[in-house]
Formats: C-alpha cells, sequence, structure tokens
C-alpha cells in the first residue's frame, strides 16, 4: 500500500497512519520553526514538500516570504492544506508526487519532508536543479546524528533540543540535527 492511498487520523497532537504508524507529531514544533528560519533567510520563493501538519507551513509563513509552494501527494492532507491556503494569498498548491512532476520554477529556499517516499534518493538532484544560488536547502533527518543521507557536497547541521512523545518512525531522543545546505 501507498502512502498516499492509506487512511489518516488526525488527533490534536499527531497524524497516525492506517497501520498505526506516527506519520507527524507535534513535538517536532521547535525543529519546523529553525528549518523556517533557515530556508526562509532571503524571504524569496520557498518550496515545501510535504504538508503534514502544516506546522512548518505556518512559520514559513510567519517569515513573510515572497511566495509559498506546497507540494502534497495525500488526499486527506491536502484537503486540510486548502482549508488553510484559503486564506493566504502568496500560496501555490501542487498536488503529486514531488519526484514526477514536472517543475522548472526555482526557489531560494527548499524543504522535504515527506512520508513512507519511495523516490527518497533523488532529492538531492531535484533540490540542487531547482535551488537558486545562495539559496537554502533542508530535509528531514529522521536519525539522531549529523547523516548525510542524501550525500551532499557540503552540509552543516544545526543541533535542536527536543522532547519527542514515544513514537514508532524515528529514533531521535533528545537532539535533532537539522541538516543545512547552501547553494
Amino acid at each position: 500500500m501507498y502512502f498516499k492511498d492509506e487512511i489518516l487520523t488526525f488527533e490534536d497532537t499527531k497524524i497516525v497512519s492506517e497501520l498505526g504508524i506516527e506519520v507527524m507529531m507535534d513535538w517536532e514544533a521547535p525543529i519546523m520553526e529553525k528549518t523556517a528560519e533557515y530556508i526562509c533567510q532571503s524571504k524569496g520563493d520557498i518550496l515545501e514538500i510535504g504538508f503534514g501538519m502544516g506546522i512548518c507551513a505556518d512559520y514559513i509563513q510567519a517569515q513573510g516570504v515572497n511566495s509559498h509552494t506546497i507540494i502534497e501527494i495525500h488526499p486527506q492532507i491536502l484537503e486540510k492544506l486548502n482549508a488553510w491556503a484559503s486564506t493566504k494569498s502568496n500560496i501555490t498548491i501542487i498536488e503529486g508526487d514531488w519526484s514526477t512532476l514536472s517543475i522548472s520554477d526555482k526557489y531560494d529556499g527548499i524543504f522535504l519532508d515527506t512520508f513512507e517516499n519511495d523516490s527518497i534518493s533523488s532529492f538531492k538532484d531535484f533540490a540542487l536543479a531547482r535551488i537558486n544560488a545562495g539559496g537554502y536547502i533542508s530535509y528531514w533527518n529522521n536519525k539522531e546524528d549529523e547523516s548525510n543521507l542524501y550525500s551532499f557536497d557540503e552540509l552543516a547541521y544545526d543541533k535542536v533540543k527536543v522532547n519527542p512523545d514515544s513514537n514508532c518512525y524515528t529514533d531521535i531522543k533528545e537532539y535533532y540535527y537539522m541538516p543545512k545546505v547552501e547553494s
């Protein structure tokens, strides 16, 4: 079963898949805030891949960016995304799988936070082809260490203190290492 076909349950503090796996949890807020600050430094055009609970999207909007494009694949999350975006003028929503979409636009900041994504190995090439010179890239790092999952040539990290609830999707215990790529 593909993630986009799973029935999700939306609780106050998390999204859970029909298999009982947490898709996103509210304890991730400090991570999303730091990520938004990093990728939005230019206040330019931002690409967010995966909306989830909208935590990072809220922080991106708070940065006063020129434009905010969000790619989402899951129909239930798209419904929530459309409702969230209905009062904002700088949002573009793209429905589909980021790895198969034909996107020629360039961005000043890119953030990837998807769930059960089979195309994850192509993220580096996708991001580098769509980032403006001087832009910023980050992605969800599921490990409590400085993992370079996509083999970016130059990668730095910010250490973010978190207090995760018990979950089955990550082994993060106390610190999150936010990946930072500058183009």
